[in-house]
């Protein structure tokens, strides 16, 4: 493979790779229906309450992480999904689709 053949698959995995990545960052998830959902400071419930989302919003997911366990509507899940600096939300209000991580590990 020549120098410039290589260059142009380089080329064409990173642009691949910036739009998964612009991609995930684009999709918003729906909080569940009837639920004002708690933003806190990190992680888990112990964590302080620094916003609430209004009934029908939707938050897009930097990054997840592990920590305290929730029951809520979509199961009994320990993600927490990052929505912005110092905001994390408990994946068990919010609908991603899935039971496991969507997003990458914060």
């Amino acid at each position: 493979m020549s120098v410039e053949q290589s260059r142009a698959v380089t080329d064409a995995e990173d642009a691949v790779a910036a739009t998964a990545t612009a991609s995930a960052l684009a999709t918003s998830y729906p909080v569940a229906p009837g639920y004002r959902l708690n933003v806190r400071s990190g992680p888990g419930t112990s964590y302080a309450v620094v916003d609430v989302l209004a009934e029908g919003a939707r938050v897009r997911i930097n990054c997840q992480t592990p920590g305290t366990w929730v029951t809520g509507p979509y199961g009994t899940s320990n993600i927490w999904d990052n929505i912005g600096n110092g905001q994390y939300v408990s994946d068990a209000y919010v609908r991603t689709g899935s039971d496991g991580y969507v997003a990458r590990r914060c």
